[in-house]
């Protein structure tokens, strides 16, 4: 059974400074960061619903991706192109999504990892969308810059993060590869294109 401490409506965002949402709106850089529940038809079940998007320039980035369960990388239902970069990727559709926020200034990071599913339904009705925090990093810092001269580790680093009292928090093991990912995101100029969705096949499945 679900902690009731944990569960959250609306699902879980990024608490972010109104001067970083400003700045990321100036500079162009979107992200979609909700996640909605579907119902499908054909499968008489309700799913999960989210968009993959965002992208940087050298000052700042942010970045919203998902994963399965266990942090494996999901096919996307369709990419979406957009009238310029840094903005809409990709749309996933999951019974259970992983969601993976990421804002970057500088070489300062926050991260947020939560879980989205429908809850149980009974008597027919209608089942609620049950949101769970699963890791959050705050002020986190990695002192590479990813798209430039530290290119090489694009991809294979995230950054430390610390808890209030100093203590190291560790992103959990089964996500460390979606976190690696969207931190080289997080640095992508003029981003067009997904980093931990796959691509589709000509007929998408829900997995």
């Amino acid at each position: 059974m679900e902690d009731p401490r944990l569960s959250a409506v609306p699902p879980l965002h990024l608490k972010l400074p109104k001067r970083a949402l400003r700045r990321l709106q100036e500079v162009g850089i979107y992200c979609r960061t909700e996640v909605r529940m579907e119902y499908q038809q054909s499968a008489k079940r309700y799913v999960v619903h989210g968009t993959e998007s965002g992208g940087a320039i050298r000052e700042l980035g942010r970045y919203v991706t998902f994963a399965g369960p266990e942090g494996e990388p999901l096919e996307q239902l369709h990419p979406v192109d957009s009238l310029g970069a840094n903005g809409v990727h990709a749309v996933v559709v999951a019974q259970v999504l992983i969601k993976v926020d990421m804002f970057r200034y500088g070489r300062t990071y926050q991260l947020l990892l939560s879980k989205h599913q429908p809850s149980e339904s009974s008597n027919g009705k209608r089942p609620g969308l049950v949101s769970n925090e699963i890791f959050r990093g705050m002020d986190g810092y990695l002192g590479l810059e990813l798209s430039g001269k530290d290119k090489d580790k694009a991809g294979t680093v995230i950054p430390e993060f610390y808890s209030r009292s100093g203590e190291r928090l560790e992103v959990p093991a089964q996500f460390q590869a979606v976190a690696q990912a969207i931190t080289l995101a997080v640095w992508c100029p003029s981003c067009v294109h997904s980093h931990y969705l796959m691509s589709c096949s000509t007929a998408p499945v829900v997995r």
